[in-house]
């Protein structure tokens, strides 16, 4: 697994291990959206594809059959 230092410079731009407030910031809105829009289909009987573990995963009263995965070549 390839691990970033605290601050990597990776092709002129430096990717900071700790985000900034305002990204922070950024990060929680999203989240809260993510989860209002997930919250939202849960209540219209609807399904909703999210990843986990690396894998798609499909969720819901209405949801059809797990996703299947292309061969790999």
């Amino acid at each position: 697994m390839n691990t970033l230092s605290k601050n990597t410079l990776i092709k002129n731009t430096v990717i900071n291990a700790t985000p900034s407030h305002e990204g922070r910031e950024l990060l929680e809105t999203l989240k809260q959206s993510v989860a209002k829009a997930l919250e939202r289909k849960r209540r219209l009987g609807q399904y909703a594809v999210t990843w986990q573990d690396g894998r798609p995963v499909v969720m819901g009263d209405d949801a059809p059959g797990q996703i299947e995965e292309p061969p790999r070549s």
